[in-house]
């Protein structure tokens, strides 16, 4: 049986591990596709895809990008998208230029709170060219000692609501979908059942999503049910991935055990190619 994994994440956004290291990674775990979905970032793709064909890999190229509809946050992931297409990587730069305006925020409300940590070192580790999230400013006030874990980070200060939260500027649904449609794409909600259900899942549905992501580590027996006949109802594609990072989020056994067969990816081509 062919697996595939669709939703993944490198070192490019909030992973662990190279694109290399996740081929490598993928071959041990028996997988045979794989899509790399960093967040607002496309950097790893070229590189995976190239390797990938030597290690028997196919990547899909991919993408996670954070929509607003209706004051909710809902993470959209994009499969098969041109992610050489000027147009797109301006968007994508766009979305991380205010990542950073807002990480800056954060670490001045941090320091004001009493933590001493600087931006600067934060890119520096990271690299310039990874979209840093809120999981960088975590491993930050751990590694200085402010907090005693990653995950203190965000129960303390900067998780949602906590007082050095800052939200994230996002684009509008539409707009998400419309430009990853414009790419050559399919928009896929991602992990519904940590934002989205019923009224909001037919709000959604109605703005023109072409699939529900039906397999990840959030979802129990009933999601996958719940879902599965919402996307069998209208008509709608389905995906799935273990929405693995590596490192803090210690996620490591999901990496291999949450996937898709083929038959969800011939279903993809055909809505595409058809």
């Amino acid at each position: 049986m062919i697996k595939a994994d669709l939703h993944t994440h490198t070192n490019y956004s909030d992973g662990k591990y190279s694109p290399r290291q996740l081929i490598d990674m993928s071959v041990k775990s028996g997988l045979t596709v794989i899509s790399i979905t960093d967040h607002d970032n496309v950097n790893a793709i070229g590189e995976a895809i190239k390797y990938g064909n030597s290690k028997g890999i196919q990547v899909i190229p991919g993408v996670e990008i954070s929509a607003d509809h209706n004051d909710q946050e809902i993470h959209i992931l994009g499969y098969f998208i041109d992610y050489k297409n000027k147009k797109f990587l301006d968007f994508l730069s766009s979305l991380r230029e205010n990542r950073i305006l807002r990480n800056e925020k954060i670490v001045k409300k941090l320091n004001d709170l009493g933590s001493n940590i600087q931006f600067e070192s934060i890119i520096g580790k990271a690299g310039a060219e990874t979209s840093i999230g809120r999981p960088h400013i975590a491993m930050e006030l751990s590694e200085e000692g402010f907090v005693n874990s990653y995950y203190e980070a965000f129960t303390k200060y900067i998780g949602d609501g906590k007082p050095a939260f800052i939200k994230k500027p996002n684009p509008s649904l539409e707009e998400v979908i419309k430009m990853i449609s414009e790419v050559g794409g399919l928009s896929f909600i991602a992990h519904p059942s940590k934002f989205v259900r019923d009224e909001m899942l037919t709000e959604v549905i109605n703005e023109g999503i072409d699939g529900i992501e039906i397999i990840h580590p959030s979802h129990s027996k009933e999601d996958v049910k719940y879902f599965s006949a919402a996307a069998a109802e209208n008509f709608l594609l389905t995906s799935g991935g273990s929405d693995f990072h590596g490192g803090m989020k210690n996620d490591q056994k999901n990496f291999g055990n949450y996937y898709i067969s083929m038959n969800e990816i011939i279903n993809m081509k055909r809505r595409l190619f058809n």
